[in-house]
């Protein structure tokens, strides 16, 4: 959806320029990293953050072909500055797919990860294959396909499917001839693990810990189920289902925004100087009214699959509840809507999205099924379920794939601990609840009765965080899976 990320996207989608690369990079050698300080102009551009040291890493593009064709991963470190209190190197992944990762690092120091954690690891940020600073990909997105984003717009007829169909279509076809359709079928989730397996033997470490948000839940979940016995302590944050980034997390979406709404209903029901309503039901009612409207007119731009998309977006941050209603406010009255920044590269964004999850997973295949689950979602979860079960460009994929999908299961040690919010838009609790099974006795897991995207470190409850710090710096989980009370925001 455009320009629709979660709370650690967003704040990467800021600070990755202070990462970037300079042109002293210089590229790693088997078992030693040589690492340069990131380009001094990204450093200065956001002076509250540590500067990171980078470097790239070359790899397998097939890994059934070790010896052949050679990608490049970008690569970045935040040291550890207590060499006696140092015990490895922490892996991060802020999400996505499609999502730089490589200033990831200073994003997490920035927003308040523990000094502890710090100290115990050297934080390790990369941009995945086909991503940032990595060897790319692009679909060649217009600009008119960029604006329409990764959802489809609201179904309300069978028709409508049929109609999405062409459009979801002509991009699937756009991947498949580009100039880098020669990745198509090795940009997968379980290609990119692989590459933290080379990152982490670049570094000289006998095993890698992993703290990943959102998607980099489910990376963090193929990773330890494909390197069991080089896994360290996995912390996986804001959970996608045992499947990833598949046909049932998309339309997920919908049951989350549904969740999570009525903390926004209750916000503003409580501020009646937005005139949205006095009671949760009647600001339910304006979402409906105004979505109704817009489809009809869109006002300054803005129309019913725009305004969905930024209100699921904006319900991913506590924080973002009054931007979020002044929105609504600025729409219901016509007065002028506040600009949203543009996101930088967001065609390389939307097409290393598609890479992955059409090349993760096999998607339905005909028209007919998708308006099925438009007609069944559309009633369910009416807010965003005629978008979120719709037609996308995996249903028209090539049929290529590398290998089947990797299966989450519980072989291997139990050292995963799993953090989720209960009211979680993006990664609803539903999902995480069947990642949590599907580990049995490898995982345990932290909820915490609090609405967003993202628990550790940027959630207020202390509960949750700090078992996620003493896992991370002990080693010790819960004895059993906890749910942590409400705390009021800080």
């Amino acid at each position: 959806m455009r320009r629709t990320l979660s709370l650690a996207l967003a704040a990467t989608a800021v600070a990755a320029a202070t990462a970037m690369p300079g042109s002293s990079v210089v590229a790693a050698t088997p078992d030693t990293v040589r690492w340069e300080p990131c380009s001094e102009k990204a450093a200065s551009e956001k002076a509250a953050l540590p500067p990171l040291e980078c470097s790239t890493l070359e790899v397998p593009l097939d890994y059934r072909d070790p010896d052949g064709r050679q990608i490049e991963i970008a690569i970045s470190r935040l040291a550890s500055k207590d060499p006696s209190k140092r015990r490895g190197v922490l892996l991060t992944n802020p999400g996505g797919p499609g999502v730089t990762g490589l200033g990831y690092p200073a994003v997490l120091a920035g927003s308040g990860l523990p000094q502890k954690v710090l100290d115990s690891y050297d934080l390790i940020g990369f941009d995945p294959r086909g991503v940032g600073r990595s060897t790319r990909v692009t679909c060649d997105l217009t600009q008119e396909q960029q604006n329409r984003g990764n959802l489809p717009p609201y179904a309300h007829t069978a028709a409508d499917v049929a109609r999405e169909a062409g459009n979801a279509r002509t991009v699937a076809e756009q991947c498949a001839t580009s100039r880098t359709a020669w990745m198509l079928p090795h940009t997968t989730t379980a290609n990119t693990a692989r590459d933290m397996d080379r990152i982490r033997a670049a570094l000289g470490e006998p095993k890698l810990s992993y703290l990943g948000a959102s998607y980099g839940s489910y990376l963090g979940a193929v990773y330890t189920t494909l390197f069991p016995k080089r896994s360290d302590r996995i912390v996986l944050d804001s959970n996608l289902g045992p499947g990833g980034y598949d046909v049932t997390a998309m339309r997920l979406f919908a049951r989350g925004l549904e969740d999570r709404f009525p903390d926004f209903a209750e916000f503003a029901a409580a501020h009646p100087e937005y005139g949205l309503g006095t009671t949760p039901e009647q600001v339910r009612a304006k979402y409906f009214d105004l979505a109704e409207r817009l489809e009809t007119k869109p006002i300054q731009g803005i129309d019913a699959t725009l305004f969905r998309g930024l209100t699921f977006d904006r319900l991913y941050v506590d924080a973002n509840m009054p931007e979020l209603a002044e929105f609504w406010q600025a729409l219901d009255t016509d007065r002028p809507v506040p600009p949203s920044p543009p996101l930088a590269d967001f065609e390389n964004m939307m097409a290393g999205r598609f890479y992955v999850i059409c090349g993760d997973n096999r998607w339905p295949e005909t028209v007919r099924e998708y308006q099925r689950n438009v007609a069944v979602d559309r009633l369910k979860y009416p807010m965003l379920g005629g978008s979120s079960a719709g037609i996308g460009p995996c249903a028209f994929w090539p049929d290529e794939r590398a290998e089947p999908p990797v299966r989450i299961g519980d072989r291997g040690p139990s050292n995963v601990l799993m953090a989720q919010n209960e009211r979680d838009p993006g990664t609803p609790l539903a999902g995480a609840e069947k990642l949590r099974q599907a580990f049995g006795k490898r995982a345990t897991m932290v909820t915490a009765d609090q609405g967003g995207h993202g628990v550790y470190p940027y959630g207020p409850n202390t509960c949750a965080n700090d078992a996620v710090t003493a896992f991370l710096t002990t080693g010790q989980r819960p004895s059993q899976d906890l749910a942590c009370a409400a705390e009021p925001s800080k």
